[in-house]
């Protein structure tokens, strides 16, 4: 099988860990959650101008690490690499070696020794490698495994478990802890942890690793300057967010499998995101340039996806099954969405990639609370009491545009701040996407009351501050009239509702399509 596949040799497989090559996934048939088998939306010509022929929506999950990664490191140790026992202290024989050295650690239980800040703590290019079975268990004493600053780290093939306290490490990570670039994080089983699981930074590749279990993160990338060209491919990321930090501290948007913040270029792709206790990926304040492709989105309890006060981006060709039903009974007062563009569209200003276009494309949406919701507060803006991102302006005109200008009600109702004090929903396009919703699926609180099988671009009547220029009807015209938000060319299967303009207002099939709205001109329901 492709999936048991092994280098030809260790020392072939040192080399493979410095370019992330060495295993490979099983391609499966797409089924809907009922098992039926589903066709991709539009005709090949329709699909070769949207992406490229290798990105098709998954047929099943793409990435079936759990239970695999972690085990198939060399069984040897290779000639020339450090072999790490069970009894060495991992912690001061990296501290002694020189940077570029490569450990192998032996199969068994290894251990950093007692303290909270027993960690270890690379140099530049060191490189550590785990045979089969080789486990680094913090005990829930140790709080980090991996730490500092070092550049070019390369950490694969181990079992990391147990780091941290139950309900502890809010916002960190153990693996990378403090966001070091260049790190390459590969084939590894990052489970049952605290915080995040692996705090990605700038230039990190984190490929075919299993992360689970983790208390409040699968992964989160943040560094005070900003995570640029991080690329987080084929890994199962599910069932994290355990100590349920939404329950702890309400509201707070701080849990699920992934988060990205103020990140550049990041790259997401052909990962299995599912049964995360809450949101499955959410790129949260002045993220542009991502690319969300190819991924499958199954039954995490919030929405599958969140893009928030962010810029420029690409979803396509991803599957989502079942995302948003447990939030979605749970909350009345807004559609739960499987994918969920909030204050986010395409601005070149914000940088050249994705600039033009906000494309939601090609992707497959079976089952789901809702599909997708495009919106946009009236009352959130940069210098704005309601801006929950706190200091944050948009990336626009930061250096005009700040948040002090933003504030002065005398200055935000000139041009330009009036524009670039906002985050907009604009320039979003949602075409070619198969939509499957069918109510005899779904739970009984699945009603339109809740927000369920809902189509949504809409903002609310703005009220707040009294300062505010984007009172009353202002940005319910503009998202839904005047930013190019655009649906078309899609295939729905089922009841679906359509929300517009202002939430709540809901409209027919017929009125979505015609005056004023005009949506979804070229698609068609069954």
């Amino acid at each position: 099988m492709a999936d048991r596949r092994r280098c030809a040799s260790a020392a072939f497989l040192v080399a493979a860990l410095v370019v992330g090559a060495c295993s490979a996934d099983v391609a499966v048939p797409l089924t809907d959650a009922a098992g039926t088998a589903t066709a991709a939306p539009g005709t090949a010509r329709q699909e070769s101008s949207l992406a490229a022929p290798s990105e098709r929506a998954p047929r099943r999950p793409v990435a079936r690490r759990c239970g695999r990664a972690g085990r198939h490191g060399p069984a040897r140790a290779p000639r020339g690499v450090r072999r790490v026992g069970v009894r060495t202290n991992l912690a001061a024989a990296a501290r002694r070696a020189p940077a570029g050295t490569t450990f192998w650690l032996a199969p068994g239980i290894h251990r950093l020794g007692p303290g909270a800040y027993r960690q270890v703590r690379p140099k530049n290019g060191q490189r550590f490698i785990g045979a089969p079975g080789a486990v680094l268990d913090g005990r829930h004493s140790n709080l980090y495994a991996f730490a500092g600053h070092a550049r070019r780290v390369v950490v694969a093939h181990l079992t990391i478990t147990r780091f941290g306290r139950r309900g502890t490490t809010q916002n960190e990570g153990v693996v990378n802890h403090d966001a070091g670039h260049g790190w390459r994080i590969l084939h590894n089983t990052i489970r049952g942890n605290a915080g995040a699981g692996v705090l990605v930074g700038s230039h990190n590749v984190l490929r075919g690793n299993c992360l689970a279990a983790n208390g409040q993160y699968g992964f989160s990338a943040y560094e005070p300057s900003g995570v640029t060209g991080i690329r987080i491919v084929r890994n199962e990321i599910g069932q994290n967010n355990t100590d349920d930090w939404e329950r702890r501290e309400p509201g707070c948007g701080c849990s699920g499998g992934g988060k990205l913040w103020e990140t550049r270029g990041a790259v997401f792709s052909q990962n299995w995101v599912h049964h995360n206790r809450g949101v499955g990926i959410w790129a949260d304040t002045n993220n542009t340039g991502v690319a969300i492709v190819g991924n499958y989105f199954a039954r995490n309890r919030s929405e599958a996806v969140i893009y928030e006060t962010s810029y420029n981006a690409r979803i396509v060709a991803n599957t989502f099954v079942r995302n948003g039903i447990w939030a979605g009974r749970r909350q009345a007062g807004f559609p739960v969405a499987a994918i969920y563009v909030s204050e986010s569209g395409s601005d070149r200003r914000a940088g050249r990639l994705y600039g033009r276009v906000f494309r939601i494309s090609r992707n497959h949406f079976v089952d789901n609370w809702s599909g997708v919701v495009a919106w946009e507060n009236a009352d959130r803006f940069a210098g704005s009491p309601a801006n929950t991102s706190t200091g944050a302006t948009t990336l626009v005109a930061p250096r005009t545009a700040t948040v002090k200008a933003c504030s002065d009600p005398a200055t935000i109702s000139r041009r330009p701040y009036y524009d670039d004090c906002r985050w907009k929903t604009q320039n979003l396009l949602v075409d070619h996407n198969l939509f499957v919703f069918r109510r005899s699926q779904m739970p009984a609180a699945c009603t339109p009351s809740r927000g369920c099988g809902f189509m949504v671009l809409a903002s609310n009547w703005g009220s707040y501050p009294d300062w505010s220029p984007y009172k009353g009807r202002v940005v319910e015209d503009q998202v839904t009239f005047r930013q190019r938000n655009r649906w078309t060319a899609n295939r729905y299967v089922g009841s679906w509702r359509f929300m517009a303009h202002e939430l709540w207002h809901t409209v027919s099939w017929k009125g979505w399509r015609s005056k004023p709205y005009r949506q979804d001109a070229r698609s068609t329901r069954r």
